[in-house]
């Protein structure tokens, strides 16, 4: 089923309470809108709000702080990592 503007739509069948549709039908009625579009514009609000409670991190305000911190004072290397660090800079430097 295409729409206009060639995007590409899919049909989807819901089942309803009889409240529900009537709940539908009275916001169809006051909004002046289809039901399939306040459907529509229902389901997808709760999809991004889904996404976005799944996908985003959320930090108080002294974990923020710690985070920042952290980034911009890293831990120092361990003798080992530094060894190793500085045997990579000599070997880049003898090959460059």
């Amino acid at each position: 089923m295409a729409q206009a503007g060639g995007a590409k739509t899919e049909r989807y069948e819901v089942r309803l309470t009889g409240e529900g549709l009537e709940t539908l039908r009275l916001a169809s009625e006051l909004s002046g809108r289809s039901i399939a579009e306040i459907m529509t514009t229902a389901a997808k609000s709760e999809a991004e709000r889904i996404i976005e409670a799944e996908t985003l991190i959320r930090l108080s305000v002294e974990d923020q702080r710690r985070f920042a911190e952290s980034l911009l004072t890293p831990l120092s290397l361990p003798p080992t990592l530094k060894r190793a660090e500085a045997a990579h800079t000599r070997l880049i430097r003898k090959t460059s």
